[in-house]
């Protein structure tokens, strides 16, 4: 399965293979407890950027990291980017650069780039006391670090941590081991199902993340404010691809109650979105519901639905200090 094949989530998909993952998430019970984790690239290279910054009374540097981790999402800088992958060292340049590119354009909409505006103004200031960044650590440590909560949450204190095999370096193992967790051990996936059945449903949340992120990004290049909605197509569902939306939300956001199950850094829209997706989609019980609620305005619904959480995202990282 590629993520092509989720262009319009699960109405893309065919017989085959809804019938593979109906099969896949039905071995998912009450006593298997799910746990995954949604990161940005874009967010581990900001955390290096601002690791010796803390919240404070006067500076919110969590809403700062979100303000411009979101920008570079949004606006997909193509020199900001590349010196991410080429050229770390350059980074800071380019960043403000960009903020100061922004500024200039949100100029001619101030009403509502007044916001975005003045997080760029407060990040610039910070900005003129920020190291070079030298090289880039692309670390797996937030991922075990969201597993350890869960494990403290559930009051796991033995346990065995049994991670698929890769290369000779072991980043993924090392990683584990240098948050603390202990009894962890690689093994080849075609010796445990359970690897397996974590890898697969990994692939089945990625690609519909990827897909359901690609439909809301719009094209910003212009500096335009655009609504951007999900196509239409995605809710022109037959009662098998329903049901398989249904059957996953079941699976991660019913299953099991902790806090914990899914962990993202501050950048968690696409996370947002995504349960946001599963949770509209299961307060319809049949296809017919979907269309006589009008199909066409479908997406609008759902981008209400998803924006009012949002919302909520933001008043929570925006009052922490």
């Amino acid at each position: 399965m590629k993520t092509k094949d989720f262009r319009l989530g699960f109405a893309s998909l065919n017989t085959r293979t809804i019938e593979f993952y109906e099969d896949l998430i039905s071995l998912y019970d009450e006593k298997i407890i799910i746990y995954f984790s949604v990161f940005s690239k874009i967010e581990y290279i900001i955390s290096q950027l601002f690791i010796n910054y803390h919240n404070s009374i006067v500076v919110n540097v969590d809403y700062m990291k979100y303000s411009i981790i979101k920008a570079i999402n949004v606006y997909r800088p193509r020199k900001l980017i590349e010196a991410i992958f080429k050229e770390p060292q350059l980074f800071i340049n380019e960043l403000r650069s960009f903020l100061e590119d922004r500024i200039i354009k949100n100029q001619a909409n101030n009403i509502l780039k007044e916001h975005e505006t003045r997080a760029f103004q407060e990040i610039l200031i910070l900005l003129d006391n920020t190291e070079v960044l030298k090289t880039l650590n692309w670390s797996y440590f937030a991922p075990f670090d969201g597993f350890k909560k869960l494990l403290t949450e559930m009051n796991i204190i033995e346990y065995k941590l049994i991670i698929d095999r890769e290369g000779e370096e072991a980043h993924t193992l090392n990683s584990a081991i240098g948050v603390g967790l202990e009894n962890v051990t690689e093994e080849d996936s075609k010796n445990y199902v359970g690897i397996r059945m974590a890898d697969m449903l990994a692939g089945l949340i990625s690609r519909l993340m990827q897909s359901l992120k690609a439909s809301l990004t719009g094209d910003y290049k212009d500096g335009k404010v655009k609504k951007t909605l999900l196509d239409s197509g995605w809710f022109a569902l037959n009662q098998r691809q329903l049901d398989l939306y249904r059957k996953l939300y079941r699976v991660i956001c019913i299953n099991n109650d902790c806090w914990y199950k899914s962990y993202a850094g501050i950048y968690s829209d696409d996370l947002i979105a995504f349960v946001g997706l599963l949770q509209f989609m299961n307060n319809f019980e049949d296809v017919n519901s979907i269309r006589n609620n009008n199909l066409a305005m479908q997406p609008e619904y759902y981008n209400a639905f998803v924006c009012e959480r949002l919302s909520k995202h933001y008043r929570m990282l925006g009052s922490s200090h």
